[in-house]
């Protein structure tokens, strides 16, 4: 069988073709060039897909005697990934790129691909497991093996059209494992670093990103208490995002925290810490792994962030492209914009973004 090896130019996709080579599949590596050259030079710091990673994956495919090529996906990145995060800021919320990017490019963009060329399988170096439900007829979708490493939470898009041909190696292994395994092949990146960045963000500053995007420059306007006293003014409300502490300039006897922010009025709402913490969610742009629909309310856990442990609550599907999620205890800082996936032990049932919080 044919397998598409999508080829970052890091180690955990360098051992996911080693492994899949190894299986008796006809390989080839593939790497996607994400970096948009058509905004403003100030922005242009995107290196998914950089000359180094390219050369880094080239050499781990020659190394392996695989075919290896590189496909531009710029233009959709920027559309799909970048457009979105900076709209979704914009709104208020703190957007998930990586998820986006996982939806729209590494699987649907690169499955399509896969499919054109003949591949029967593709193959990414996720932490994740899959397997096929007898009793169901579905495919599922399962947290790795090492907790440390699980990435589950950002692949909960995954379709079972897309999960029938996927495959995640690694998702048995531990990362100094990997390195282990690539290190003994003398692989060129046995050693690289794990990018900690938004790719197109590597300074972390996100709000200078999405001010020097597109000319568009956030307004300053009020910090406000909840009941409504005005407590100073902020610098735009792209810099700030909820649970925030530091850097909001407002002196108080005890720590103050943003714990909402209202675009259409421009105002950023600080409490104190107990106003961060909240009880129910809602999420749209669903996608259920494990069921067609939840028609009946679940019991389940949920995870609000990458690293936030998985939390009981209540699940109850209330429209065709609406949950609403009750926490058995309140959570800290629910975040617009952010994921909300829901497991059933290791299994992902499925997840959304979350649109409104309470």
């Amino acid at each position: 069988m044919k397998a598409l090896i999508a080829m970052s130019g890091g180690v955990d996709s360098s051992i996911t073709a080693l492994l899949l080579k190894n299986q008796g599949y006809d390989c080839i590596g593939v790497t996607m060039k994400l970096h948009f050259e058509g905004l403003s030079s100030d922005i242009t710091n995107n290196k998914c897909g950089s000359e180094s990673d390219v050369e880094d994956a080239m050499a781990v495919c020659n190394k392996l005697n695989i075919p290896h090529e590189v496909r531009d996906f710029s233009s959709s990145f920027k559309c799909c990934v970048m457009d979105r995060f900076v709209d979704t800021y914009r709104k208020g919320g703190t957007p998930n790129p990586c998820i986006d990017c996982n939806k729209h490019l590494k699987f649907k963009a690169l499955s399509e691909y896969a499919s054109q060329i003949g591949a029967e399988i593709l193959a990414t170096g996720h932490y994740a497991r899959t397997r096929y439900n007898e009793a169901t007829g579905r495919w599922e979708l399962l947290k790795a093996s090492d907790g440390n490493k699980d990435q589950s939470y950002v692949l909960y898009n995954l379709t079972q059209e897309q999960l029938k041909m996927i495959r995640f190696p690694l998702g048995e292994l531990t990362k100094p494992e990997v390195r282990e395994l690539a290190d003994r092949y003398g692989f060129i990146n046995a050693g690289k670093k794990d990018s900690q960045d938004i790719c197109f963000v590597p300074d972390k500053d996100y709000a200078g990103f999405v001010d020097n995007y597109d000319g568009i420059k956030s307004e300053p306007g009020n910090f406000v208490a909840t009941d409504g006293r005005i407590l100073g003014t902020h610098k735009g409300i792209i810099h700030y995002t909820i649970g925030q502490r530091k850097g909001l300039g407002i002196a108080a006897g005890s720590p103050l925290f943003v714990t909402a922010i209202d675009p259409e009025r421009n105002e950023v709402i600080l409490s104190h810490g107990n106003g961060l913490f909240k009880k129910k969610i809602w999420i749209n742009d669903i996608n259920l792994i494990s069921y067609d629909e939840i028609d009946k309310p679940l019991k389940a856990a949920v995870k609000i962030r990458y690293k936030h442990t998985e939390q009981p609550a209540n699940i109850i599907q209330t429209a065709p492209d609406t949950i609403e999620i009750v926490f058995d205890e309140p959570q800290r800082a629910p975040t617009i914009g952010q994921a909300a996936v829901i497991y059933d032990g290791d299994t992902v049932i499925g997840g959304g973004t979350i649109f409104k919080v309470e």
